[in-house]
C-alpha cells in the first residue's frame, strides 16, 4: 500500500455479497487502503441494488476525510447503480442515502464483476486468493446477474429462484366476456376501433396499460380491500388510494367508489382526523351584565414552595370588574377540598355565578361545577 497524495484524485472499488460489505481505496492504479465488514442482521434482508448501494455508502463514509473538497471516482459491478441519481421512484432507505451522496463530488461508474476481483474477495471475506476462486466468483456474478438467489459455501454454491402468480388476471379475463360494456369494447378493438383499449398478449382487456376490471362487486371489492387494508398499503386514503389503483386498473366510476370504499372503513373513521372547513374567526365572549355573574378561573403552579407547602395559586377572576382573588393551594389537592375552598372564599362573598370561564383542565370540567 501506498501513502495517499491529496494532490492526485481517488478512486473507490466496492462490491457486496450475502456475507458482507468491501472496498479498496486506490489511487493511480495502486492500493491506499482495504475496508470490508460483514452484514447486519436486518441488511441480508436487502434487494441486490441496495446491498450494493450500501456498500457505496459504507466506503464513503469511512474515507470521508479523503473525499472532501476533491473529485473522486466509484466504480461497481451492479450496472443499474449507475442510473441511482436519475431514479424518479425511491424508496425511504435510497432517499437517506441520496441526501448522504450529494455531498460528495464523485462519479459512480459500472466495474465489470470479473474485473472487480479485490472489492468482491473483501465482501466476501476470503483469506486467500486463487485462479479457482476467481472463477467461482465470476460465475456468481454471472448467476446474479440472472436474478438467481445465490449462497456460497466453502464447498458448493446454491442457487435458487421465486417466482409468484396471481390467478386473478385469469379471473378478469372470464369475468370480463360477461360485462355488457366490456364486450362492446372487446369488439371495437377486434374492428380496429378500440382508440386506447387494446388486447394484451394474455388475451386481458386493456385501456392503455390498464387493465379493465369488469363489474363484478366481488372482483372489486378485493382489489380494493388489497388496496387498502392490505400490510404494504397500511390504510392510505382516498386521493392517495385512486393514485395507486388507477395505474393498474381501470373501471367506470372509479374513484367515486374508491371514495365511499375509504371513507365507510371503520378503522379510518376511528384513527383518522376529520377534514372539516374552518369555524372562522374566534368570536369574543358576551360582556356580563353584573359584578361576579361570570367569572374566569386558572391555576398558576410551578412557583416555589412557601412554609406551608403551598406550590400554586388559584386565580378567580369576575369578568365584569375585573377583580380578583388569589387563593394558595397544592397541585394535589383533591377535588372535593377545591369545592370547599371555593364555596369558603367565592360563594360566602359573591354568591353563585351564572357562568365560569376555565381551560380544559379536569378538575375544572367535573360534574362539581355542573351541580
Amino acid at each position: 500500500m501506498i501513502l495517499p497524495s491529496p494532490s492526485e484524485p481517488f478512486e473507490v472499488y466496492c462490491d457486496a455479497s450475502l456475507l458482507g460489505l468491501g472496498g479498496v481505496l486506490m489511487q493511480n492504479k495502486q492500493v491506499v487502503a482495504y475496508a470490508s465488514r460483514q452484514l447486519k442482521v436486518h441488511e441480508r434482508n436487502y434487494p441486490t441494488h441496495d446491498l450494493e448501494l450500501a456498500a457505496v455508502v459504507f466506503v464513503l463514509k469511512l474515507w470521508r476525510h479523503y473525499f472532501y473538497g476533491s473529485r473522486f471516482e466509484v466504480f461497481s459491478d451492479h450496472k443499474s447503480l449507475k442510473y441511482l441519481f436519475d431514479q424518479k421512484e425511491l424508496n425511504m432507505r435510497q432517499r437517506r442515502w441520496l441526501e448522504f451522496l450529494k455531498d460528495y463530488d464523485f462519479g459512480l461508474n459500472y466495474h465489470p464483476g470479473k474485473a472487480n476481483v479485490v472489492a468482491d474477495a473483501l465482501s466476501r471475506k476470503s483469506l486467500h486468493m486463487s485462479m479457482l476462486m476467481v472463477k467461482e466468483l465470476d460465475l456468481i456474478e454471472q448467476f446474479r446477474d440472472l436474478s438467481l438467489v445465490c449462497e456460497s459455501t466453502h464447498n458448493s454454491v446454491k442457487l435458487g429462484m421465486l417466482k409468484l402468480t396471481s390467478g386473478i388476471l385469469d379471473e378478469i379475463r372470464e369475468s370480463q366476456k360477461s360485462d355488457v360494456l366490456l364486450v362492446d369494447k372487446l369488439t371495437l378493438v377486434n374492428q380496429g376501433q378500440g382508440g386506447e383499449f387494446r388486447v394484451d398478449e394474455n388475451g386481458v382487456l386493456k385501456f392503455g396499460n390498464r387493465v379493465c376490471i369488469p363489474d363484478v362487486t366481488e372482483l372489486k371489492k378485493s382489489i380494493l380491500e388489497e388496496g387498502h387494508r392490505s400490510g404494504l398499503s397500511i390504510h392510505p386514503g382516498a386521493t392517495k388510494m385512486y393514485h395507486d389503483l388507477k395505474k393498474l386498473f381501470w373501471w367506470p366510476g372509479m374513484k367515486r367508489e374508491i371514495a365511499s370504499f375509504v371513507y365507510s372503513c371503520l378503522t379510518c373513521q376511528k384513527s383518522k382526523i376529520e377534514h372539516q372547513k374552518r369555524s372562522g374567526l374566534m368570536q369574543p365572549l358576551a360582556i356580563p351584565e353584573w359584578k361576579w355573574d361570570s367569572i374566569s378561573m386558572d391555576f398558576v403552579s410551578g412557583l416555589p414552595r412557601t412554609s406551608k407547602n403551598f406550590e400554586a395559586i388559584w386565580v378567580i377572576v369576575d369578568r365584569l370588574t375585573k377583580s380578583a382573588h388569589f387563593i394558595p393551594i397544592r397541585m394535589d389537592y383533591p377535588l372535593e377540598r377545591l369545592a370547599e375552598l371555593y364555596i369558603e372564599k367565592i360563594v360566602s362573598l359573591h354568591g353563585i355565578p351564572s357562568s365560569i370561564v376555565s381551560d380544559r383542565d379536569p378538575r375544572f370540567t367535573s360534574k362539581f361545577w355542573e351541580d
